[in-house]
């Protein structure tokens, strides 16, 4: 198994998918504990939502699971949200703050999955970005998330449908921002929020500089807009997904058109 699978486009957007995957090479995998090999904190079917909503996409795709690493979280470990419960580079516990380990990494282990993992998935992200950024004078990182919309070690109460984040603005122009969130806002039956407990992760907050040339905004979805049940088996519903992805192309059109008018500012 591959790292990450890349899918090259023309577009002005690149699709960061780093959660979707569930590749536990057998070394790991006999090392987690039975709750560990659940697998559970996928993002469950993104890769499948977000399938074809508009043409020329480049899509970079980590096939690892998050469990082996985090490819959304600092390869130095720095948290993303001091003072909160989260999870780490490699995860000791899953989001209910649950042990998932049998023999816990070492030190060692992380550096050796920095490297086969966390690196290449980024080496790649960051060869399309420049690719894009070259075509276009401009490249945006649209990361796309989905999370359990209730998880009380992580955050209390029910989140929202769409959890937009932009690190407080910082990572995209004012009208990326701006134009993901009017969308989100007109989509009838949903909720949204900006920049609330997810408010970018590392992805976003480390590829997002705008006066580069390089925007970057994370949507976070809830698990319960496009799946049966948020629990096992995961399973997709058709005719949520169906219902969600309109808006979904609708966010990708309006930031596709944006891009011409943005060159390397906000």
């Amino acid at each position: 198994m591959t790292p990450v699978s890349v899918t090259q486009g023309c577009s002005p957007i690149v699709l960061g998918l780093p959660h979707t995957g569930t590749f536990v090479p057998d070394d790991v995998s006999a090392n987690l504990n039975e709750n560990g090999r659940k697998l559970a904190d996928t993002d469950w079917h993104i890769d499948k939502l977000y399938d074809g909503l508009i043409p020329n996409l480049t899509t970079v795709r980590a096939n690892f699971h998050r469990y082996v690493i985090d490819a959304n979280r600092d390869p130095e470990g720095a948290s993303l949200y001091p003072g909160q419960n989260t999870t780490t580079l490699v995860p000791l516990t899953d989001f209910d703050g649950l042990n998932i380990w049998d023999t816990p990494p070492t030190e060692a282990d992380v550096a050796a999955r920095r490297s086969a993992f966390h690196a290449p998935y980024h080496n790649a992200l960051t060869t399309e970005l420049d690719r894009v950024r070259d075509i276009h004078g401009i490249a945006i990182l649209y990361d796309c998330h989905s999370i359990r919309s209730h998880i009380p070690h992580l955050f209390e109460g029910f989140l929202p449908d769409f959890n937009i984040g932009t690190n407080l603005g910082t990572t995209c122009a004012d009208r990326i921002e701006a134009a993901t969130v009017e969308i989100c806002k007109h989509a009838e039956g949903y909720s949204n929020t900006l920049n609330g407990r997810f408010k970018g992760g590392w992805t976003t907050r480390h590829y997002g500089h705008p006066a580069l040339g390089i925007h970057a905004i994370q949507m976070e979805l809830a698990q319960s807009v496009y799946l049966t049940d948020e629990a096992a088996p995961w399973t997709y519903d058709q005719a949520r997904a169906d219902r969600l992805r309109p808006h979904l192309t609708q966010i990708l059109i309006a930031l596709a058109e944006l891009a011409p008018s943005l060159g390397g500012t906000q």
